[in-house]
């Protein structure tokens, strides 16, 4: 029986991922080169410093740990600030009429994030109240597909991880998931998302009844 939704945040909840696009970018421009929409797909739920990694892989770049802290930062900063004037116009479809639907059905809630800045997004959005508990970038040493944020998140809320169900958008996430023993309904298309329980365009198409079908 499914007690607990663990949501990922960015392509399930809101979508900032064109907010990180447009910092890295921005940083590997000023480096000298440049990288795709689809290298970026790549950068789907996986932590700050990875992607940074990734990233002066792709412009060929060494750079020292203390370097790359500098950049990651700058990054960081430019992303802080477009993401402060998110407003809950950016919520993606179904995404608020689901928790409240969750919260209602006795469901408890939780988010699992690689983000840093997950409690200002929820914040700017309007969705903070919806959350028993938040654990993020902050909170967790390592990135997706390691299970730790959802184990971690599933202990906080005090249910057991075949409990829980994990909402991703990225087969990073879902892998995390299933290494956690927990079900997965994947947000996006069937075909990138292989290993959930089930996939679903958006939150619009589902209910906190058909959870436990999965």
């Amino acid at each position: 029986m499914i007690q607990a939704c663990i949501f990922d945040l960015d392509g399930v909840l809101v979508d900032t991922a064109v907010y990180h696009y447009q910092a890295w970018k921005r940083l590997a421009n000023e480096m000298g080169f440049d990288f795709t929409e689809e290298q970026n797909e790549q950068l789907k739920g996986i932590s700050r410093m990875d992607s940074l990694d990734k990233i002066l892989g792709w412009g060929q770049q060494q750079k020292t740990p203390e370097e790359k802290a500098l950049l990651a930062a700058r990054k960081n900063g430019w992303y802080v600030e477009m993401i402060g004037k998110m407003t809950p116009a950016e919520i993606l479809p179904g995404a608020l009429d689901f928790l409240k639907a969750a919260r209602a059905a006795g469901l408890k809630t939780g988010l699992g994030s690689a983000s840093k800045n997950s409690a200002l997004i929820l914040e700017r959005t309007g969705l903070l109240p919806y959350f028993d508990v938040l654990v993020d970038g902050n909170h967790v040493t390592k990135s997706k597909p390691d299970p730790e944020v959802f184990v971690t998140c599933a202990q906080q809320l005090g249910i057991a991880n075949e409990n829980c169900v994990v909402f991703e958008d990225a087969e990073a996430g879902v892998q995390a998931a299933k290494a956690a023993h927990m079900k997965c309904v994947g947000i996006g298309s069937t075909g990138a998302l292989t290993s959930a329980n089930r996939v679903v365009p958006d939150l619009v198409h589902l209910t906190p009844q058909d959870l436990n079908n999965l």
